[in-house]
């Protein structure tokens, strides 16, 4: 069939019409569902590099911080929409925080039909301050806005930079209006409450205290203690 031709079952209208007699019903056509789910997709800004990444392609190689993580994964999409926090993946560089991340909300997204975005937390800082206006003091709205509305927000790599004041107080904005608005928000970061050696910044010295103690009533902290597993991938042969 031609994409362009409208779909045999619904013509076109995206209902179907399923039953008989007085038991007719009108539900939404398996074309509509997939057109939303390609465009929740693309809406999601999910990089290229994490596209891949699903909770079912998640190795735990046995490790049971990784096999906690991935059960909390699960459970967070199996209970999805009746749940009451969200998820904050912490640990070192290369353990699989994105990736269980992504595959959140790639299940969300296809199974629960839950709009959701992905930000590096990079990214939002620069986008917010290049949006920012001195004569308002205020951020545009066109950045803000998507990230206060989405379902599911993933913010990856928490605390990768240590924002300004005034960022500080707009990342508090987004986040104390998300936990307001009872929207859920999935983080990772690579800077632990704790940290075992002493040239390692904790996180809450990273974002501030205020935003730490707001991330304890958003989120539940879930830590992974493995090795990087990017250590252990094939290197390309040079000849």
């Amino acid at each position: 069939m031609n994409e362009d031709s409208p779909c045999p079952i619904c013509d076109g209208s995206g209902w179907e019409i399923t039953g008989e007699g007085e038991h007719l019903r009108a539900v939404r056509c398996r074309c509509y569902l997939k057109k939303r789910t390609a465009k929740l997709r693309q809406e999601a800004r999910i990089p290229k590099r994490y596209q891949h990444c699903t909770l079912n392609n998640f190795k735990t190689l046995k490790n049971k911080h990784l096999q906690a993580a991935k059960f909390m994964a699960n459970k967070f999409v199996k209970e999805y929409p009746n749940v009451d926090m969200g998820i904050l993946f912490m640990g070192p560089c290369g353990v699989g925080k994105t990736h269980l991340a992504v595959g959140i909300i790639r299940e969300l997204i296809e199974n629960k039909g839950a709009p959701c975005l992905f930000y590096d937390f990079r990214d939002l800082l620069r986008d917010i301050q290049d949006s920012y206006n001195p004569v308002s003091e205020s951020s545009e709205m066109s950045v803000l806005a998507p990230v206060l509305r989405t379902e599911v927000l993933l913010l990856d790599e928490l605390g990768a930079r240590r924002p300004t004041e005034w960022v500080k107080e707009t990342i508090n904005h987004i986040l104390n209006s998300r936990y307001n608005d009872k929207k859920n928000t999935i983080i990772t970061s690579n800077f632990l409450d704790n940290p075992e050696e002493k040239d390692q910044y904790p996180l809450e010295q990273r974002i501030g205290s205020r935003l730490r103690s707001r991330l304890y009533e958003m989120c539940r902290t879930v830590p992974i203690d493995a090795e990087d597993h990017r250590k252990y991938r094939k290197q390309p042969e040079f000849i």
